[in-house]
């Protein structure tokens, strides 16, 4: 499955939407492909209101990506938890995603303007 993982520059300008606010746009996003997966948009941490996202206690481990800690976003009509994931020490071959943020297409939106 690793050699299914592709990660490449995503072109435009994305941005992410929690509760009806915007809290990131970059024009770094990475798009990542895992296999017959939905390509995911990772947002580099720097282009995202960190203050609106707490850590979680959630923590998933991939084989191929590593260890995924968790956010759980502080939105005006409530908490959306465990809303957003991030690689913090990924595995070789998977360090483009290192700072970066994903998050949850059912929880926030992810568009590219």
């Amino acid at each position: 499955m690793a050699g299914d993982i592709r990660i490449r520059e995503a072109s435009g300008t994305w941005v992410v939407r929690a509760g009806g606010a915007v809290i990131g746009e970059t024009k770094q996003a990475l798009e990542l492909s895992e296999g017959s997966y939905p390509p995911v948009i990772y947002f580099p941490r720097e282009d995202i209101a960190m203050a609106f996202l707490d850590p979680s206690d959630k923590q998933t481990v991939c084989p191929f990506k590593g260890a995924a800690n968790y956010f759980t976003i502080a939105a005006k009509s409530g908490p959306i938890n465990d809303a957003a994931w991030s690689y913090e020490s990924p595995k070789e071959g998977m360090e483009a995603i290192a700072g970066h943020l994903a998050f949850y297409p059912d929880k926030v939106t992810v568009e590219r303007l």
